[in-house]
């Protein structure tokens, strides 16, 4: 049997066959997406952490609401791009102490109380702690949770991916990272969609330098996602980041005509695809955070800041 491209797909996904295995190449009777497992459901937040008086705080550490950023590109001085490093550094740092918790049965509560401690112990603070009021240290998206996801106490379950979003403030700068894992016994094509939401990541880091445009990045994520079969978020998108949390550009990870920004030397910006196994559109919880595709199907995410250098790029949340 030949399927045309607005045909039902095969694989029982529910999306139309020229959007699901015929963009993955993928011959009839290849593996479907996995099917969606049973749904996150929100748990018990236990109240916010504090955080030692010595730490040098955001401002909106105390009331919730950060001070509008200027308008425009960035183009951070020598000075401060040391001081990103640093906070990069650092973010990865978390980034890697936490994921190092991950597993069958511990809680994502647990795992924002390590990301906490790991942070203030570094001279830190906790970037996405009370930002417009956020009630945690870091962000647990699980499975069909696609970003934002607040820590509670859900314990992991064997099977599930689960993506840590790390983000710290330190001498007077944020750094900004995140990575998927997978927990215990992961099935194949979970795994493919981690691996190739990486693989994302890569490509869209790989086109950035001086002259390039911010659309450019944009394209060569969902080109490869697209070729693989899978979805691409655009609600959520990558941003500058300095001393302000979010700042422009706004990067998306779709091809986007009208994201014409040209790099130049001296930006800083995160990228931060969000991958889905089926469709990319969301909805919210209740909490006004937690975002989840519309399907149930599972999401991935992995994230770099980087920094537009006179020659390409640097990537500054690089593990050590």
């Amino acid at each position: 049997m030949r399927l045309k491209s607005n045909d039902p797909c095969w694989c029982g996904s529910g999306r139309k066959f020229k959007r699901c295995h015929k963009a993955a190449g993928a011959a009839i009777g290849a593996p479907a997406p996995a099917a969606p497992s049973a749904p996150v459901r929100p748990g018990l937040v236990s109240p916010p952490r504090p955080v030692p008086a010595s730490i040098a705080r955001p401002d909106y550490a105390e009331t919730g609401i950060p001070s509008p950023a200027p308008p425009g590109i960035i183009v951070h001085p020598p000075e401060r791009i040391e001081r990103l490093r640093r906070a990069g550094r650092v973010a990865r740092q978390v980034l890697d102490i936490v994921g190092a918790a991950v597993r069958p049965g511990v809680t994502t509560e647990e795992l924002d109380a390590i990301a906490h401690e790991a942070t203030i112990e570094r001279g830190a603070y906790p970037s996405p702690l009370n930002y417009h009021g956020y009630p945690k240290s870091l962000c647990t998206s699980v499975n069909e949770v696609i970003c934002h996801g607040i820590p509670d106490d859900r314990a992991l379950e064997d099977g599930d991916i689960v993506n840590l979003d790390v983000t710290v403030f330190l001498d007077g700068v944020h750094g900004d990272n995140s990575r998927t894992y997978l927990v215990g016994d992961v099935d194949e094509e979970s795994r493919r969609l981690v691996r190739v939401t990486e693989e994302c990541l890569d490509r869209g880091i790989a086109v950035v330098r001086p002259g390039a445009q911010v659309r450019d990045i944009g394209r060569a994520i969902e080109d490869h996602a697209t070729a693989n079969g899978f979805g691409v978020v655009r609600a959520f998108v990558g941003h500058g980041i300095g001393e302000w949390f979010h700042t422009a550009p706004h990067v998306p990870h779709y091809y986007e005509p009208a994201a014409r920004t040209q790099l130049v030397p001296g930006m800083t910006f995160t990228i931060e695809p969000m991958i889905t196994a089926g469709e990319w559109r969301h909805d919210m919880w209740d909490d006004g955070w937690t975002a989840v595709t519309v399907d149930g199907l599972r999401t991935a995410q992995f994230e770099h800041t980087v920094l537009v250098t006179d020659d390409g790029v640097e990537i500054l949340t690089l593990p050590e």
